[in-house]
């Protein structure tokens, strides 16, 4: 990296969401990880102190926001509170994944928009950009009034399916709300589409129908989030039940809290493939799990940033998924 914009050579920093990934790109790009000190006192709050200066830099702080989602929110706050005041010339919070995000509407009577507290305490902590990776909804851009880039990962999934060359092929999507990047992605893969119909009852989704073709077909399951995995194995045993050869599950984020590593083993998937936007440890992995890596995406995003280039021209036409 040679050509530095007037915020000066760029510095990577990470919080703990997310160290591998953080590592990942920062070989991407031929860098050291800076260093930082960061300790939970035994009162629960949380420290950081720089290793080294960055008056002046352009600065990158790498944080997931996976589990334990409130404890690295608040580490984010700090640690972009501790940048700002040292001086850095200009702050980009790098979030793989945002925590929150389905808390983007009032869609019942006297609930918080939670996505939108989120985007306004990342700006008042010292945020001066954001890059992240696949929103639940779009118009949660328009939460922030800083600029960023909000990056798809679906690309890297559709071209290791296409890798897999399967036979009769279908996309399924696991949400109505998914349908258009699920249609997009099975454009790109020429397949078509089906979907899972589901209802909310009592508070719980619940798999319904299917509504298209799946029998003797190699179905993949698509969404963009995966957390408990109870919705989306019900949707696989119900394509199972409708006549699919195989099922294989593939989404951007894999929280894969509570009994979702139960659920996923005991449904016969063929293959669960998700990105490392969430730091899965080695416990709540099963053999069949294809963790895929936006490292190279997000390395390439945060060097554009730094030399003031086109990061459209980057992703190209990733954007349209």
């Amino acid at each position: 990296m040679k050509k530095f914009t007037p915020y000066g050579e760029p510095v990577i920093f990470s919080g703990r969401g997310n160290r591998p990934l953080a590592q990942s790109i920062c070989q991407q790009l031929e860098m050291e990880l800076a260093q930082a000190d960061i300790h939970d006192f035994e009162n629960e709050n949380i420290f950081v102190q720089l290793h080294r200066s960055v008056r002046g830099h352009d600065v990158f702080l790498i944080q997931g926001l996976g589990p334990p989602v409130n404890r690295n929110v608040m580490e984010l706050f700090i640690f972009l509170e501790t940048l700002k005041r040292s001086s850095a010339g200009r702050i980009t919070a790098v979030l793989p994944f945002y925590a929150y995000a389905r808390s983007d509407k009032k869609d019942m009577p006297r609930v918080p928009i939670t996505a939108r507290l989120l985007a306004d305490l990342i700006v008042t902590s010292g945020a001066d950009r954001y890059i992240t990776v696949d929103l639940h909804a779009g118009q949660i851009q328009g939460f922030f009034n800083i600029p960023g880039d909000e990056l798809q990962a679906y690309p890297i999934i559709s071209d290791y399916l296409k890798g897999l060359e399967l036979p009769n092929p279908v996309i399924v999507s696991a949400d109505l709300g998914f349908a258009k990047k699920a249609r997009n992605l099975a454009a790109k893969l020429d397949a078509p589409l089906a979907f899972v119909e589901k209802r909310r009852i009592s508070g719980q989704a619940e798999a319904l129908t299917v509504i298209g073709d799946v029998a003797d077909k190699n179905v993949v399951l698509v969404d963009e989030l995966v957390e408990t995995a109870g919705t989306i194995t019900e949707a696989v045993g119900l394509l199972k039940r409708s006549g699919a050869a195989s099922v294989r599950i593939a989404c951007t984020h894999a929280t894969l809290v509570g009994q979702a590593k139960e659920r996923l083993e005991a449904s016969g998937l063929a293959e669960f493939i998700c990105t490392d936007t969430v730091d899965i440890p080695a416990d709540k992995r099963l053999p069949n799990f294809k963790i895929l890596s936006v490292a190279p995406l997000l390395a390439g995003v945060i060097e554009r940033t730094n030399k003031a280039e086109s990061v459209g021209e980057f992703v190209g036409d990733t954007l349209d998924l």
